[in-house]
């Protein structure tokens, strides 16, 4: 494959994420992703900082749910606005089978599952200002943050699994789930 074939980017992703799956994230170096992209360790390093990046790059999903949060409806309460954007969040997403992968080969490997979790608590880090900028104050905005991760985490495999149905169906679904849950439910007096 020629150096100056665009998207060098998206094939690395690809090619390391193809690695991972055939040999193992411990055992891929970043030559060989490079190799198989057509590309030099060089220009790895101009896109990612290590090989762990390579499934974790960018921030497109901080960006949108924050966005998404502070264009809220102000009369939304601050879990109503984290859900609506966590249930939207399916149009950025990459396809579905590439996330069910990119998903099979992190649980694989305790290095990628420590760095998701990394980047879910950045993630959660930007929504708490963000809720803040709503009139939220700190402590109950991570604890709103915090519950909503929760969902969100839930939900999203549900959806990887469940092809029928939308991210924000069950979103709203989990949700309900959580309430009933934590609700005593109602006796009654005879």
């Amino acid at each position: 494959m020629p150096r100056w074939e665009s998207d060098a980017q998206g094939r690395l992703e690809r090619a390391a994420l193809e690695l991972f799956e055939k040999h193992g994230f411990e055992r891929t170096s970043v030559a060989q992703i490079a190799r198989a992209a057509g590309l030099t360790e060089r220009s790895f390093y101009r896109y990612f900082p290590d090989k762990r990046e390579v499934l974790f790059a960018g921030n497109e999903l901080e960006a949108y749910l924050v966005a998404e949060v502070e264009a809220a409806d102000p009369d939304r309460t601050p879990l109503e606005a984290l859900l609506a954007a966590v249930g939207t969040a399916d149009e950025i997403f990459h396809p579905r089978e590439t996330l069910l992968r990119r998903t099979a080969v992190i649980a694989a490997s305790p290095a990628l599952a420590e760095r998701d979790l990394n980047k879910l608590a950045d993630i959660a880090d930007a929504l708490v200002p963000a809720l803040g900028r709503r009139g939220v104050e700190p402590g109950k905005a991570r604890f709103v943050v915090d519950v909503a991760i929760a969902i969100s985490r839930r939900a999203t495999s549900r959806w990887l699994a469940e092809q029928d149905a939308t991210l924000s169906e069950l979103v709203a679904q989990t949700a309900a789930e959580l309430c009933e849950t934590v609700t005593p439910p109602v006796r009654t007096v005879r």
